[in-house]
């Protein structure tokens, strides 16, 4: 499989030779800058190729884009979307024109993730994203306020974040509040109270039947394209997989991801395997999601959660957590020969080891919550050895 590696851009801490210190080649990156709806202009697709390609003697490329955004108005199918739609499928051009041919993206409405601690401590002194389900129910029920939240969280978990809020101070609120909003999409853009209210009102008629209809609008206008371009989009499921704040979900299970293979039937419209924000989901077996969608498959995030029975979860080590890992890789590895050996010329799989623990001398460097450099290299050396050990004893490329 293609090792890989997200970077954030000019911006991120993370310099591009540790990228290759740590074994990868391929660059999963982005033009956050760009703000949604914005074509990406073959000018700024180049200077970001020519960042990543500088020092030659790194051989590094770009090979992934993560993510190329869908407008927020997409997802509500609010207004004359036209614009939109043709600005979206420009940009598939100008990537395709530059030879990037694999489109990450995801349709989560409002948040691309969330978690309500960024750096939960590790023994030793390292940290780790977490999810803590009482400390999001507070959130919802009493600092968003939101109707009918009490009764989607049911009474025990409410009785805890009760206590929660309770016995929080301000400072404490705002540090739960700005966590969640880093789930938000984009750079810059983060909300307060109020400001989430106004956002969230305009989902208020949106329901799952909604959304998917919404979502396979957006398929049916791009897929054609896609297939004229040779690319693959890959979406990404959601994270965690269940509603949040009233909002729908719609990429959670492998229900979810069957519903959306089988309307728009074409390998351009395919998934990007996320075993973390899968293996969330209590009822979600990740090996058996991937081994159904496996011609769907065209990008691989690695990561695992250890899950807690009342919807809690945090990031896990990479061969930790309650997804097999090796079961999973095992699959990966074989639906690479089988494409291998159908003369497909893209039959390597791109992956990259998704979040990561801060740990040693990354704590405190400011990186991206998830993409410190260590914690990653960490979880790419152990995938390394499993991917070599599986593919040595099974006879598989690797």
């Amino acid at each position: 499989m293609e090792q890989s590696w997200r970077w954030f851009g000019p911006g991120d801490v993370v310099p591009l030779h540790a990228i290759r210190q740590a074994g990868a080649r391929g660059v999963v990156t982005a033009l956050h800058h760009i703000p949604y709806g914005v074509i990406w202009s073959v000018e700024e697709i180049e200077k970001r190729k020519a960042e990543i390609a500088a020092d030659a003697s790194l051989g590094l490329h770009w090979n992934v884009v993560e993510s190329l955004p869908i407008h927020e108005r997409v997802k509500i199918g609010e207004g004359d979307l036209t614009e939109i739609f043709d600005n979206y499928r420009q940009s598939m051009r100008n990537l395709a024109a530059s030879g990037i041919k694999t489109i990450c993206y995801n349709f989560m409405p409002v948040l691309d993730w969330t978690r309500t601690e960024l750096r939960h401590r590790l023994p030793g002194g390292g940290s780790a994203l977490r999810f803590n389900a009482h400390e999001f129910a507070a959130f919802d029920c009493f600092m968003l306020e939101r109707p009918g939240a009490e009764a989607e969280h049911g009474p025990a978990l409410v009785a805890r974040a009760r206590a929660w809020f309770d016995g929080a101070s301000e400072a404490e609120k705002d540090v739960l509040l700005s966590s969640i909003m880093a789930g938000l999409p984009g750079a810059f853009d983060r909300y307060d109270i109020p400001g989430l209210r106004k956002i969230l009102a305009r989902y208020d008629d949106i329901s799952v039947d909604r959304l998917r209809e919404n979502f396979v609008r957006f398929l049916k206008e791009i897929i054609p394209t896609a297939e004229e371009l040779g690319i693959r989009m890959a979406v990404h499921p959601d994270d965690p997989p269940r509603p949040l704040m009233g909002l729908p979900r719609i990429v959670s299970t492998a229900e979810d991801i069957r519903f959306l293979m089988r309307a728009v039937p074409s390998v351009a419209n395919g998934l990007t395997l996320c075993s973390g924000s899968l293996g969330a989901g209590p009822a979600n077996d990740v090996p058996a999601i991937a081994r159904e969608f496996a011609d769907r498959i065209h990008f691989v995030h690695l990561r695992n959660v250890a899950k807690e029975p009342d919807g809690s979860f945090m990031e896990a080590d990479h061969l930790g957590g309650d997804t097999d890992m090796v079961a999973l890789v095992r699959v990966l590895l074989g639906e690479q020969k089988r494409r291998k050996d159908a003369g497909d010329p893209r039959w390597r799989l791109p992956f990259r080891p998704d979040h990561g623990h801060e740990l040693l001398d990354d704590v405190g460097k400011g990186s991206f919550p998830g993409y410190s450099t260590i914690g990653r290299l960490k979880g790419l050396a152990e995938i390394r050895g499993v991917m070599t050990a599986v593919a040595q004893m099974e006879g598989l490329p690797v």
